[in-house]
């Protein structure tokens, strides 16, 4: 007779502190659809509502006149999903390389890929805008997505993963049974890095959404991402924070939406890929 596996139950205090935890994460966003539906001046009052208001559709219309979000989710729906998916797949194939493959020079760029994870990404903006502007890359969305589609910590991250989750068993496999590199990567690499590669990907595309500095830099706004979008909300001599904070509930909902549509996901492989390794 086999035994059933033992569920281990927390105690009363542990279920305490994590839905602690939760409301205390979960209180900056609440707090954003309060004020998004509150009026600039209820926001000001020495003790504001902590409930929803009524003004939510109004401050939202109030976004859509003062800016371009429609035109601003769009694109940064295209530079997040592009930048992903060349992330993810650049970074698995370098992670598979330095994990599983022998070739010269291969610790020494590995150090360079993890010493280049130490610079300041400030510090090269300078060239890297002279770039794209003598490519004539100014203003258009290449001049976002270009730069991001490759990652030193996504692919120190596969490596790792792949490192202690791929078997050299299952390579020499291939390997005698005529698999060319590309098909073990197809076939049998692909596999076993989805969990890592679903964790990367929602790591990425968040970035990626929330990245404000260089699309600053490199588009105006006749072109812009969300984040340089928010920037024109709550204008004038008094700042319109219930404007402002409805225009940023407004970009913040797709990563939600990505979230609980991959968040199960992403564990679940998670706990997979740790059962098999």
């Amino acid at each position: 007779m086999s035994s059933s596996p033992t569920v281990r139950r927390g105690s009363p205090l542990t279920y305490a502190v994590l839905v602690c935890a939760a409301l205390v994460s979960a209180f900056p966003l609440y707090w954003t659809l309060v004020a998004a539906s509150r009026s600039n001046a209820e926001l000001a009052r020495p003790e504001p509502s902590l409930l929803p208001g009524p003004r939510l559709l109004v401050n939202l219309q109030a976004v859509l006149e003062e800016a371009d979000i429609g035109k601003a989710l769009l694109n940064s729906l295209i530079v997040s999903s592009a930048i992903t998916v060349g992330t993810v797949l650049c970074s698995t194939l370098a992670g598979f390389a330095f994990a599983k493959l022998r070739f010269r020079g291969r610790g020494a760029l590995l150090g360079a890929v993890v010493a280049s994870m130490m610079i300041p990404p400030q510090l090269g903006v300078i060239p890297l805008f002279m770039l794209i502007v003598k490519l004539h890359w100014v203003n258009q969305l290449q001049a976002v997505v270009l730069p991001g589609l490759v990652s030193a910590f996504g692919v120190f991250f596969m490596r790792q993963f792949l490192a202690q989750s791929l078997p050299d068993e299952l390579i020499e496999a291939a390997r005698v049974d005529g698999a060319s590199y590309a098909r073990i990567f197809r076939s049998v690499v692909l596999p076993v890095a989805r969990p890592a590669m679903a964790v990367l990907g929602l790591l990425t595309f968040m970035t990626a959404w929330n990245d404000f500095f260089w699309p600053v830099v490199a588009l105006s706004s006749q072109e812009p991402t969300v984040q340089v979008a928010l920037r024109q909300l709550g204008g004038g001599y008094v700042h319109d924070q219930s404007v402002i904070m409805a225009g940023t509930l407004l970009g913040t909902l797709p990563v939600l939406l990505v979230f609980g549509l991959l968040g199960r996901q992403i564990v679940g492989g998670i706990m997979q890929g740790a059962v098999k390794g």
